[in-house]
């Protein structure tokens, strides 16, 4: 493990990470100070908390607004495809219980 100090809104922070993972969490951070930075600047947000909260709903709604690039799941989003696999979960739990009372 490695400390690694970042910058968010200002304010410091030190974090510990695996050292294959620096990068991804330097770029994380860089991402979050970025969005928390332009909601602060928009002014209609106020409180660092809410602030925080905002941004990690934008960073959530486009994380699962993500499209595969290429191949089978190419035409949905993450979104869409928990949603197909929740509803296949339900689908076998129903199929399945009867089962059950024979063992």
């Amino acid at each position: 493990m490695i400390e690694l100090d970042v910058t968010i809104m200002g304010q410091s922070y030190r974090l510990m990470c695996k050292a294959d993972e620096e990068r991804a969490l330097r770029e994380a951070s860089v991402m979050l100070d970025k969005k928390m930075t332009g909601i602060r600047a928009s002014g209609r947000v106020k409180g660092n908390d809410r602030i925080a909260v905002m941004a990690a709903l934008s960073v959530a709604a486009e994380f699962l607004s993500i499209k595969a690039p290429q191949g089978p799941l190419s035409d949905m989003s993450i979104l869409e495809v928990q949603t197909k696999i929740a509803a296949m979960h339900k689908v076998l739990d129903t199929a399945l219980t009867p089962q059950e009372a024979l063992f």
